[in-house]
C-alpha cells in the first residue's frame, strides 16, 4: 500500500499493512499458537492488569475447530502454559535443533517443532489448498503458492463465496458505521469506492468489523452521533486504549561447529524452524519484570545461504560460504508488552488520508517491563547457546521499534465490566448489541504467543453466539 495516501502520526511506530484481499494473512510468520488460563488469568498470578472474562476451557473448542478446518503442524508437548493443537504430521527438526533442545532439556526447557498453520496432509474440505510437500521457497515474502500455509482467500473466502451467500466488495473505504438515530443501534456501514471515489451506504441487521486492531478502533471512533459522540461502542472511553503488541530485537546467532564442512541438507521449503517456549514466571517469579517471552529460531541450508556477510571475494569466498552453509542457527525472541491504557491511538484532528478519512495518531511507547524484559532475552540466548555448544557469531540487545511485530492487539478490549472495557466475551460490544469486533481489538493482554489462531477461535465462538441470538431475535 501506499503510505502517502494512508498517513499516521504521533509517536515512532513501525504500522504494517497489506490492503489486500485476505490482509496480511498473505505474509504471516505462520506461528500458530494457543494461549493459556496463564495468559488468560495473567492478573491472578502476578496482580497486574484484568483477566480476560473467559477461561480456556470456553475457547479449546474453538481452537479445535480450527485446527481441523485449516491444518497445523506440530508435536504435543504436554505443556500447561502452552496447550497443544490437534497437529497433523511434523516436520522435523535437522542437527543443530536437535542439539539446541537436548541442551536445553537439561535446564528445563523446551524447544518444540514450529507449530505452523500450514496443512501436512491435506484438506478433504478445501479444494483450494495442497499439502505441504517441503519443497518450496517457504518465505513469507512471496506467500505459499500452493496454499498450504493459511491465507484468508484460499482457506476462507473462496469456500464461503461458494456457498453462494457471500458479497465480496473489494477496493471499500469504510468510513464510518452507520447509527440508527431511533434506536442507537448499528443500521449499516458507509464506505467509498477507493478507485471511483465514489460514496455508497449498505444497510445491515448485524455490523462485524474485522479489519484489523488498529484500523477497528480507528473505525469504531469515526463512528461519532448524538448518541455516540465519542464514537461507537465507546461510553466506557476505553476505545483505542489498552494497545499492546510484542516487543521483540534481542536474540543471538550461532554456528555449529562439528557441521562445518558438512554435505549441505534441503531445508528451504519448511514453514519453519523451532519455537522455544516461555519459562520465566512461570514456577518461579523473575526479581526484573512479569509475564514472559518465548524464542522463535532456525538453522540449515536455505535458498539464500546464512553467513554471507562475512569478509571475502572469489572462489575462496564462495567455499567458505559452502563450508559454513548448513551451520548456522539463530533465533529472536517475542515478548509480551503490557496492557496500558496511557499506550492508545486517537484521530489526528488534522491529517486525512487520500479519501479524505481523519488519520491515526499513536501515543504508545514501550516501558519499563519491556526494557528489562529485553535485557533478559539477550543474556538468557546468550546462555543458552554457549550451553549447546555454539559458537557465538553475535548477540544482538537491539530493540527493534514498537510495531515492528505486527502483532497489534487490544484497543477494544472484551471485559465483564461496561466501564472499563468495550466489549462482552463474545466480542459484542456493550453498548451496541448488533455491533461485533471479532479481530485482536478484543485482546485484554498480548501473552508472548503470536495471535492468529486466538483471532480466529474467538471470532467462530462470536459467530456461534451471534447466529444464536439471531435465531432468538435478540439483535
Amino acid at each position: 500500500m501506499d503510505e502517502r495516501e494512508n498517513p499516521y502520526t504521533g509517536t515512532n511506530y513501525a504500522w504494517v499493512r497489506a490492503r489486500c484481499l485476505g490482509g496480511k494473512t498473505n505474509i504471516w510468520g505462520r506461528l500458530a499458537l494457543r494461549l493459556s488460563d496463564y495468559d488468560l488469568k495473567a492478573k491472578d498470578r502476578d496482580g497486574y492488569g484484568e483477566n480476560w472474562p473467559i477461561s480456556y476451557s470456553d475457547i479449546a473448542p474453538y481452537y479445535d475447530k480450527v485446527d481441523l478446518y485449516l491444518g497445523i503442524m506440530g508435536v504435543k508437548e504436554n505443556l500447561p502454559y502452552l496447550p497443544d493443537s490437534i497437529f497433523q504430521r511434523p516436520q522435523k527438526l535437522n542437527c543443530a535443533e536437535v542439539t539446541l533442545k537436548q541442551s536445553l532439556q537439561k535446564m528445563g526447557r523446551v524447544v518444540t517443532q514450529y507449530r505452523a498453520g500450514v496443512t501436512s496432509e491435506g484438506l478433504k474440505h478445501n479444494k483450494y489448498r495442497s499439502r505441504c510437500y517441503g519443497r518450496g521457497a517457504c518465505e513469507r515474502k512471496g506467500g505459499c503458492d500452493i496454499h498450504a500455509a493459511f491465507d484468508s482467500p484460499t482457506g476462507l473466502i473462496y469456500p464461503a463465496m461458494d456457498t453462494g451467500n457471500l458479497t465480496l466488495r473489494t477496493n471499500s473505504v469504510a468510513r464510518e458505521i452507520t447509527i440508527d438515530p431511533n434506536t442507537g443501534k448499528a443500521s449499516g456501514v458507509h464506505f467509498v469506492d477507493s478507485q471511483t471515489m465514489k460514496d455508497y451506504r449498505v444497510k445491515a441487521k448485524v455490523v462485524v468489523v474485522a479489519a484489523s486492531t488498529l484500523e477497528s478502533a480507528r473505525l469504531l471512533l469515526l463512528s461519532k452521533s448524538q448518541t455516540h459522540p465519542n464514537g461507537i461502542g465507546n461510553s466506557s472511553g476505553h476505545v483505542g486504549h489498552n494497545f499492546c503488541e510484542h516487543i521483540m530485537g534481542p536474540g543471538v546467532a550461532g554456528r555449529a561447529k562439528d557441521l562445518v564442512g558438512k554435505p549441505s541438507t534441503l531445508d528451504d521449503g519448511r514453514p519453519g524452524g523451532f519455537y522455544l517456549t516461555r519459562f520465566r514466571n512461570l514456577s518461579e517469579k523473575h526479581p526484573k519484570f512479569i509475564r514472559g517471552y518465548g524464542f522463535e529460531g532456525g538453522s540449515g541450508c536455505q535458498m539464500f545461504p546464512s553467513g554471507a556477510e562475512v569478509p571475502g571475494f572469489g572462489q575462496s569466498f564462495k567455499e567458505e560460504i559452502r563450508k559454513n552453509y548448513g551451520a548456522y542457527i539463530g533465533m529472536g525472541a517475542f515478548g509480551e508488552v503490557l496492557s496500558r491504557y496511557e499506550n492508545y491511538v486517537d484521530l489526528d484532528p488534522a491529517v486525512k488520508d487520500k479519501w479524505g478519512v481523519p488519520a491515526l495518531r499513536f501515543h504508545y511507547k514501550f516501558g519499563d517491563n519491556e526494557h528489562k524484559m529485553a535485557a533478559d532475552m539477550k543474556e538468557t540466548a546468550q546462555e543458552m547457546f554457549e550451553a549447546a555448544g555454539f559458537e557465538i557469531m553475535y548477540v544482538n540487545d537491539r530493540v527493534l521499534t514498537e510495531g515492528w511485530s505486527i502483532h497489534e492487539l487490544g484497543t477494544a478490549r472484551m471485559g465483564s465490566d461496561p466501564k472499563t472495557s468495550v466489549l462482552n466475551q463474545f466480542e459484542q460490544s456493550h453498548d451496541v448489541k448488533n455491533l461485533f469486533v471479532v479481530d485482536g481489538s478484543a485482546f485484554v493482554n498480548a501473552s508472548c504467543q503470536n495471535p492468529t489462531w486466538t483471532i480466529m477461535a474467538l471470532c467462530w465462538r462470536s459467530c456461534d453466539y451471534l447466529a444464536d441470538e439471531m435465531k432468538k431475535g435478540n439483535l
